[in-house]
C-alpha cells in the first residue's frame, strides 16, 4: 500500500525535514513550563497588569497576519484564544534573523503547537495581546486544519458542520469548533453535580463487572463474546442493576455507579450501542421517595450548569424546577389514544395496536404491547419533566408489586422533551416472586423475544439472604446531557460515537 498525500501534506512533510536539517526537533521532549492561559489573560490582565510582564504560554496556532518584519497571530489553548504579536527584532535580537525569516515565516504553519514567552499589552484597537519575545515549536502539524474565518463582527464563515467529518475526526472538531468543547465541559460539570448530590446523601460510589456471564438487569439484546481461558460466553453488560442490588444485600445503605452499558440495538438520534447510565440504590426507600429525590437532583444540576432551572432546548424552554408532574401509565394511554387498557388481555391489546396502526410481532407479550402503545402514541407528548407511574406488572420483572393497585408495580419513568430520561422502581425483594417473574421472561424467550431477561440464579440466591426494602433508579447521562446542553443528537454529547467503518479509499487517504 502507498500513501497518497495532498499538496499541503507534501509541503508540510518537507518543512518537517527542513526543520530537522536546521537542528530543530519538530517534537521536542523536554517540558515547556507554562504560567498563564488565554482565559486568565483576557479576564484578569486589566485588573492586575503587573502579573503579566513575564508570561509563558503554549497553544495551537490558529491564524497569522503577516506584516513583513512583524506579524499578528492567534493561538488557542484549552481555555480559549488570544492574539499574539511577533516582531523580528524582538525574537531575533542579534544579527542572525533566520529564526524569524526562515523558521517562523517559512516553516511554521497554522495548526502547529508553539510555546511563547513575553508580556501582555493592549493594542491600539483595544485588544489584549501577547508581545512575544521568544517562541519554540512544540509539535509540527502534518495535516492542515479546515480554516474557519471570522469577520470583525464575530460572524464565522466556512464553518465545519458536516457530521460525518466532525464525529469521525472529533479531535479536529474540538480544535475548530470551541462550542463543542464547551458541551463536553458541561457534561463533566453535570456528572460532578450529580456525584456531589449523591455523596452528600451518604451514598458510596462503586464499580461492578462490565463482562457478565448473564446479561441481567434490563430487557435488551446483548453483545456477546467468548472468554478463551474459561471457554465460556460472556456478555457486555446491558445494566448494572443486579450487581448493585447485591451490594444492598451485603449491607450498604446506598450505592451508585456511573456505568458504561452496551445494547445490541438500533442507532438513532437518541440511541448509541455504548452509553453512560447512572444507577443508584437506596435501602429503606420506595419509588415515592425516589421521585422527590430525583426532581431535586435534576433541579440542582440545571442550576449548577445554567444558574437557573429554565433551560433552552431547541425552540422550547424546559423548566427543571421541582416538583415535576405525575401521571399514571394507564391515564397517559387513555388521554392520548382514547383507549382504557387497564383491564385488557393480550388479545385485546393486539386489537388496540392494530386500530392504532402500531406494528407488532408475534413474540410480543402483554408488557411489550403496552410498551409499544405508550412509546408510539404517548411518550412524545411529555415535554416538561413528567413522572409516568404505576406500570403493568408484565412490563417490570424486577419491580415490587403495587401496594394498592392489583396488576401494577411501583415503577416510574421520567419523561422530558418526549423521551425517557430515567427509570426507577420500588425494588422487588421477594425471591419467590422474583423467580416467578424470571420464569415468565424465560417463556417470552421461548416465544422468540430476544430482549427478554435471563434467569440469574446467583441474584436469586442473594435475595434469599434478604434484601431490605429498596428503591433504585437508572438515569441516562447522555440524554440528560443532550437536554442540558441544547443538543438534539446523542452523537453531539459523545466524544467518539459509534459509526460505520470509513470507506476504504478517499482523497488524500490510504490507497492500494
Amino acid at each position: 500500500m502507498s500513501i497518497q498525500l495532498s499538496e499541503q501534506e507534501e509541503l508540510r512533510r518537507q518543512k518537517y525535514h527542513d526543520l530537522k536539517s536546521l537542528g530543530i526537533d519538530p517534537y521536542p521532549a523536554e517540558e515547556f513550563k507554562i504560567n498563564a492561559n488565554a482565559a486568565d489573560i483576557k479576564e484578569n490582565y486589566e485588573r492586575d497588569k503587573l502579573n503579566y510582564k513575564d508570561i509563558s504560554i503554549a497553544g495551537r496556532l490558529m491564524s497569522i497576519r503577516d506584516m513583513g518584519k512583524a506579524c499578528f497571530a492567534v493561538i488557542q489553548d484549552a481555555t480559549g484564544r488570544v492574539q499574539i504579536y511577533l516582531r523580528k527584532d524582538d525574537v531575533c535580537p542579534g544579527e542572525d534573523k533566520s529564526l524569524y525569516d526562515t523558521v517562523w515565516k517559512k516553516l511554521i504553519d497554522i495548526g502547529d503547537i508553539i510555546g511563547l514567552q513575553g508580556y501582555v499589552f493592549t493594542t491600539k484597537t483595544g485588544e489584549i495581546s501577547i508581545h512575544v519575545m521568544q517562541f519554540k515549536l512544540l509539535s509540527k502539524a502534518l495535516k492542515p486544519l479546515p480554516i474557519v474565518k471570522t469577520d470583525d463582527t464575530g460572524v464565522s464563515f466556512d464553518e465545519v458542520t458536516d457530521p460525518e467529518f466532525r464525529f469521525r475526526q472529533r479531535y479536529v472538531d474540538l480544535i475548530i469548533n470551541p462550542q463543542v468543547r464547551d458541551t463536553f465541559r458541561k457534561r463533566t460539570q453535570l456528572v460532578n453535580s450529580i456525584r456531589q448530590s449523591l455523596n452528600n446523601a451518604g451514598m458510596l460510589e462503586v464499580e461492578t463487572p462490565i463482562l457478565q456471564s448473564i446479561p441481567g438487569g434490563a430487557t435488551a439484546r446483548p453483545f456477546i463474546t467468548h472468554h478463551n481461558a474459561l471457554n465460556m460466553p460472556l456478555y457486555l453488560r446491558i445494566a448494572n442493576e443486579l450487581y448493585l442490588k447485591r451490594l444492598i444485600v451485603g449491607g450498604f445503605d446506598g450505592v451508585y455507579e456511573f456505568a458504561k452499558d452496551f445494547r445490541n440495538e438500533g442507532m438513532d438520534r437518541t440511541h448509541n450501542p455504548e452509553f453512560t447510565i447512572l444507577e443508584f440504590y437506596v435501602a429503606y426507600k420506595d419509588y415515592n421517595w425516589m421521585m422527590t429525590f430525583t426532581e431535586k437532583l435534576l433541579e440542582k444540576a440545571a442550576n449548577d450548569l445554567h444558574g437557573k432551572t429554565d433551560v433552552s432546548v431547541g425552540n422550547l424552554t424546559i423548566d427543571f424546577k421541582a416538583p415535576f408532574k405525575r401521571v399514571t401509565m394507564y391515564e397517559a394511554i387513555k388521554e392520548h389514544t382514547g383507549f382504557d387498557i387497564s383491564a385488557m388481555n393480550e388479545d385485546d391489546l393486539r386489537e388496540v395496536c392494530t386500530k392504532l396502526g402500531i406494528h407488532i410481532e408475534a413474540s410480543m407479550g402483554k408488557g411489550k404491547l403496552i410498551d409499544e402503545i405508550f412509546s408510539e402514541k404517548c411518550e412524545g407528548n411529555y415535554i416538561q419533566p413528567t413522572f409516568i407511574t404505576d406500570y403493568p406488572v408484565e412490563m417490570s420483572p424486577l419491580t415490587k408489586k403495587h401496594r394498592t393497585a392489583e396488576g401494577l408495580v411501583e415503577r416510574f419513568e421520567l419523561m422530558i422533551n418526549g423521551k425517557e430520561i430515567a427509570n426507577a422502581y420500588s425494588e422487588l425483594n421477594d425471591p419467590i416472586d422474583q423467580r416467578e417473574r424470571f420464569e415468565d421472561q424465560l417463556r417470552l424467550q421461548e416465544r422468540g423475544d430476544d430482549e427478554a431477561m435471563f434467569i440469574d440464579h446467583d441474584f436469586l440466591r442473594a435475595l434469599e439472604y434478604g434484601m431490605p426494602p429498596t428503591s433504585g433508579i437508572g438515569i441516562g447521562i447522555d440524554r440528560l446531557t443532550m437536554l442540558l446542553t441544547n443538543n438534539v443528537n446523542i452523537q453531539e454529547v459523545l466524544f467518539f460515537p459509534q459509526m460505520r467503518p470509513e470507506a476504504p479509499a478517499t482523497a488524500a487517504e490510504v490507497h492500494s
